[in-house]
């Protein structure tokens, strides 16, 4: 097998200026304003794939963002590994939070990156771990060649939801056709301790509103005398939660999969250290639901958080009114069996019964998606394992995360295979929030470690055909 630690090295300056160039497009999807932005991110990706040596490249339109595609099909009777990941990235407000620019990159050394870490939005979500997927192929192709088909499904919607993924993957299932889905979304332990996500949570987020009088009204004039919709909104979620931090929906448990006590036994042996999670987010104590620790709270149990509340006067100083309307934005995270839709029908019937007269609720569901969880007894897994053994120098630990990709669960249903999650982040990289970051060592360990994964695939594939 060819090594490819000395063309990373040599060509590392390289791949971070690329990656930077990319990093400055500030692809948000979220916000109609960056549509420009959006499709100049997508001509990028796309020629990114060509360079490296796709033999073909389209950019795919959809009802929203467009959907880059490149191949390499070295021979029809090889296995087909399928790439795939995201070009959009979140917001990067609050922006006065930031250090630098969110989309002028810097490296700069932390505790956990001594070698450096690239700081701006979609440095590790996803842009910096799909980039790793395209000098993957550089690498393979500049030593010895692909020893398999690559195809690379890249889209522009997976921070909104993913809303026109699903209508595009089950009308193009024979160009996506594969025997593997590889991801790089998720994260590892730490970059001395590797692992593998061999489960996901699932998603349904819901935007909440309440409306009480016509208009924004006196606080003396009214106070005391009408309902305040921010007042009640906000007793409204605080009852969501009982003592215990259990969530208090009716029926919202009742379909969910729970660990063994072996399962749990063993989850326990994940190195964790609660003092340098507590220190790493400065706070004095954790907190969740009563009976689990902290590794369980945050990736096989079910979870509701508020992630925006609003309404009345923000602005410097005071404005003494009390506000027509008052917002909120929710999510839930799902674990095995529970399904998105049931559980937004659940929490809009009982959200809305919650409400006094007075005050009109309205619940608009956004995006959701099912939980995921693989074994790691399929060759995807073993092929994986072999590839972090050898470029780390010790085997990964499986291990469950909290996050969602929605897609994942799509991607069986539709496509028939399985998928291999095999990120290089690390919880500390602040995706999602200002200075996210990631590490220099991650991006190159990554491309090099994911060309040892498709030649153990193909070579594991070959012997169990």
């Amino acid at each position: 097998m060819p090594t490819f630690t000395d063309y990373i090295q040599k060509h590392k300056k390289r791949f971070l200026e690329e990656l930077f160039s990319l990093i400055r497009i500030p692809s948000i999807s979220a916000d109609s304003a960056y549509t420009h932005h959006m499709e100049a991110a997508a001509k990028a990706v796309q020629a990114a794939l060509k360079e490296v040596g796709c033999t073909h490249t389209e950019l795919c339109a959809t009802n929203g963002y467009p959907i880059v595609y490149g191949e390499k099909i070295v021979d029809p009777k090889l296995p087909t590994v399928l790439v795939y990941g995201h070009y959009d990235v979140q917001p990067p407000d609050p922006l006065d939070l930031w250090d630098n620019d969110p989309f002028d990159p810097v490296v700069k050394k932390t505790a956990n990156h001594p070698e450096g870490a690239i700081f701006a939005r979609g440095a590790c979500d996803d842009k910096g771990q799909m980039f790793m997927h395209i000098k993957a192929m550089e690498v393979m192709e500049q030593n010895g060649g692909l020893p398999c088909n690559i195809k690379f499904m890249i889209e522009g919607e997976e921070e909104v939801g993913s809303d026109n993924l699903e209508d595009f993957v089950r009308a193009n299932t024979k160009k996506l056709a594969n025997d593997v889905i590889l991801i790089s979304d998720t994260g590892m332990l730490a970059n001395d301790i590797p692992s593998i996500t061999t489960g996901l949570r699932g998603l349904s987020y819901v935007e909440v509103e309440l409306t009480g009088p016509n208009r924004d009204l006196h606080s003396g004039l009214y106070g005391g005398a009408v309902a305040n919709p921010i007042n009640i909104l906000t007793q409204m979620i605080a009852s969501l939660h009982d003592d215990d931090n259990h969530i208090t929906i009716p029926g919202f448990y009742d379909k969910v999969a729970g660990l063994s006590r072996e399962e749990r036994d063993e989850m326990a042996t994940i190195p964790f250290s609660l003092e340098a999670y507590q220190k790493a987010l400065d706070i004095e104590s954790v907190h969740g639901e009563e009976g689990y620790t902290t590794l369980e709270r945050k990736s096989i149990r079910p979870t509701l958080d508020v992630n925006g509340i609003w309404g009345g006067y923000t602005g410097e100083g005071a404005k003494t009114v009390i506000a027509s309307k008052a917002y909120a934005k929710i999510s839930m995270r799902l674990v095995p069996n529970q399904k998105s839709d049931e559980i937004t029908a659940l929490f809009t019937k009982h959200f809305m019964s919650l409400a006094p007269k007075g005050v009109r609720v309205k619940v608009t569901p956004h995006h959701g998606g099912e939980a995921y969880v693989m074994h790691s007894d399929g060759l995807e897994f073993q092929a994986a394992r072999k590839a972090y053994l050898e470029t780390f120098g010790k085997a990964p630990l499986p291990m469950r995360d909290g996050g969602s990709i929605p897609i994942v669960a799509l991607f069986e249903e539709t496509l028939k295979s399985k998928t291999i999650l095999m990120g290089f982040g690390l919880d500390s990289d602040a995706i999602h929030s200002p200075n996210e970051h990631f590490g220099v060592f991650n991006f190159l360990k990554g491309i090099e470690t994911i060309p040892h994964f498709y030649h153990h695939f193909t070579q594991l594939f070959q012997e169990n055909r």
